[in-house]
């Protein structure tokens, strides 16, 4: 089974659920693209990233937007 999911599928869970389903949704997009090339690009460990996008993860914003990076992203607020 493949899981394919989109910039709109990751932002729509910053308007419709809480943070851990944020989370969620940019640990599907990061593993659909490969954790080791995510990590790469955000410039953290790939045992962090697992970590930081664990249920049960809590990363700080600066590490959010490395990764949203990472995946092809932005991040707007508005």
């Amino acid at each position: 089974m493949t899981e394919t999911i989109t910039a709109f599928d990751i932002a729509e869970h910053l308007e419709t659920g809480n943070s851990s389903d944020f989370i969620h949704a940019l640990n599907i997009a990061a593993r659909a693209k490969g954790m080791t090339k995510v990590a790469s690009q955000a410039g953290v460990a790939r045992t962090s990233l697992y970590k930081f996008l664990a249920k049960d993860g809590s990363p700080q914003f600066a590490t959010i937007a490395k990764i949203v990076k990472a995946l092809g992203c932005k991040s707007v607020v508005s």
